[in-house]
């Protein structure tokens, strides 16, 4: 887990802020180093091709103009010159393909960060989040770092050794050549490096105004029916249409410098060159007779034309690429700060694996509050055996989803230990059914393999029929594979909530937790729940549930009264 980023003060935490995104960069980086190495060696090769290219095309020219060489005694350099440009190309072709390489790789790992930051955090904890934030991070933010390792980190390796042979081999032909090239080259990085700290600050705007935007429409597309309901769909449209045009306007902001720099550099680079051959052209009419100008020759000449634009390509090709590292500093700081976000803030003790512990859940003066002035549990102490059916009653707010979700490992106890047969909350097998079933777009063979991806058509067929799914099953053309969204459409409430169900049955689990499991469904859809928790508790399964109804308290074997911080048997 990363360090907390310090917070406040102006310069002196946005300074903090971006050196840990630089480490955090900086430690993906180290994971991708062989694909790194291998882009920068690719481009150093296409670089080289691309020098003796130029070399043989001066050489050529040279013979044949001014030496008056038969073309046929030019086939070899010609060889030679479409040798040089196959390299080049091979060389090109394996530098993208490793940077596509080392970008996968970096992206995989930081969504492996991310995905151990959510499981760590649990549902509860980061329910608090929008959904499209959440998306964003996983998808935009992440592809953000693509250009950053893809491109820019190898191309700051290439932009010194490239323009770095260039320049020997033109101080070799004309040393004031090399003065001209040399005095130039550094103006590229210098406007480089002051365009790019605004870039960097307009693209964390940029990723912070579309993380609430996605958030923001997400939630009003959701609720959608409600504002319909209470006519408060104009104001909704109005207040997306200011957040799209504030997005627009730094959208447009960002796209502006990105503008202004690309021209500026260009300008530098043109004047270099152009200076570069206003030289070489008075000094092959004798006009300069300076220094080396009166051994220039139309090879030599020529050669530092060519190599001219090539010295400035990969100074060129960087200040492009200096965008994609502003907006991986961009991405980079949303990133983290998700990852920095504590993991259950709450929790002060360590919950470690028991041994001898197998056959019982035990809690240990385990605490649980949220407020100062609202203590949900106190102090409770309990022991439930395995195969037990275990029923949680009490008020609404007494505490029965806090005690499942610590149960689960979704919440932690702020004093105290809980163990489950002898290990830790989370990292247990077990099942689990909340108030709303789960359930992604596909099939209903899709939904049940989510957690048992190997089952077989048979097996999920037999646990549909164990939920009292099964008339339903046989009245559907498609069967197990049959279409449901992620609202259920197509199916029922209850239905919907039984398909989650079957995946217990499926999964063979050994503790089950079910909060509020017949919560909202009708009276059909109870009487099949019931009997398929009866089934469960048959076979021996330790089940865990909260309810107010009264055919499920009369399934428990053990009651328990939830309410002012206590646990007793009702």
């Amino acid at each position: 887990m990363l360090e907390p980023r310090a917070k406040g003060g102006g310069e002196n935490a946005s300074a903090t802020d971006q050196k840990a995104v630089k480490g955090w960069l900086a430690d993906l980086a180290r994971g991708s180093r062989l694909w790194i190495r291998g882009t920068v060696v690719a481009g150093i090769v296409a670089g080289i091709a691309t020098i003796i290219q130029m070399v043989l095309l001066a050489r050529i020219i040279h013979l044949g103009v001014i030496d008056e060489v038969p073309v046929a005694d030019l086939t070899p350099l010609f060889l030679g010159l479409i040798l040089a440009l196959a390299v080049r190309a091979l060389g090109q072709g394996y530098q993208t393909r490793f940077a596509a390489r080392c970008s996968e790789q970096v992206r995989r790992d930081a969504r492996r960060q991310l995905h151990k930051h959510w499981q760590a955090t649990g549902p509860v904890e980061l329910g608090q989040s929008s959904a499209g934030t959440l998306a964003r991070e996983w998808i935009d933010h992440v592809e953000a770092l693509h250009g950053y390792f893809a491109r820019f980190l190898p191309q700051m390796t290439l932009s010194i050794i490239v323009p770095v042979l260039i320049l020997a081999l033109v101080f070799w032909l004309d040393w004031l050549a090399g003065i001209f090239l040399l005095l130039s080259a550094p103006l590229i990085p210098l406007f480089m490096a002051l365009v790019g700290m605004g870039a960097e600050k307009l693209n964390q705007q940029h990723f912070e105004t579309i993380s609430r935007l996605s958030g923001q429409f997400l939630d009003k597309v959701r609720g959608l029916t409600t504002l319909q309901l209470f006519g408060q769909t104009a104001g909704a449209a109005e207040l997306i249409r200011k957040r799209s045009d504030h997005y627009r306007r730094i959208t447009m902001k960002t796209l502006r410098v990105a503008f202004l720099s690309s021209a500026v550099l260009e300008f530098f680079a043109s004047v270099a060159i152009a200076v570069i051959a206003i030289y070489i052209g008075f000094g092959l009419l004798g006009y300069i007779t300076y220094g080396p100008s009166e051994d220039l020759t139309l090879f030599s000449g020529l050669l530092i034309l060519l190599l001219a634009p090539e010295f400035f390509q990969p100074l060129r090709t960087l200040s492009q690429h200096y965008h994609d590292r502003a907006a991986a500093m961009g991405a980079g700081t949303e990133i983290l700060e998700r990852l920095d976000t504590p993991v259950n803030p709450e929790s002060k003790t360590e919950m470690a694996s028991v041994e001898g512990a197998e056959d019982r859940i035990e809690l240990r003066s385990v605490s649980k509050n949220f407020r100062p002035d609202q203590l949900v549990l106190q102090d409770l102490a309990l022991t439930i055996q395995k195969g037990e059916v275990i029923a949680l009653t009490g008020p609404s707010g007494g505490g029965k989803s806090t005690l499942l979700h610590m149960l689960a490992g979704f919440l932690a106890p702020d004093t105290g230990e809980i163990h489950l047969f002898g290990e830790a909350p989370g990292s247990f097998r077990f099942g689990w059914l909340g108030q709303k079933g789960f359930l992604v777009q596909g099939t209903w063979a899709d939904n049940l393999r989510l957690t048992t991806p190997d089952a077989s058509d048979i097996a999920i067929e037999t646990a549909l029929r164990n939920v009292g799914l099964g008339s339903l099953l046989d009245s559907r053309k498609q069967g197990i594979h049959s279409p449901v969204s992620e609202e259920g459409q197509g199916l029922s409430g209850g239905q919907a909530r039984r398909l989650s169900l079957a995946r217990i049955f499926l999964a063979d689990y050994d503790l089950i937790l079910l909060d509020e499991p017949t919560a909202g469904l009708d009276s059909d859809s109870e009487v099949f729940v019931l009997e398929a928790l009866h089934k469960l508790a048959v076979a021996g399964k330790t089940l865990i549930f909260s309810t107010h109804h009264q055919a499920l308290l009369a399934l428990a074997n053990r009651v328990l009264l939830v309410s002012g911080g206590e646990v007793r048997d009702a």
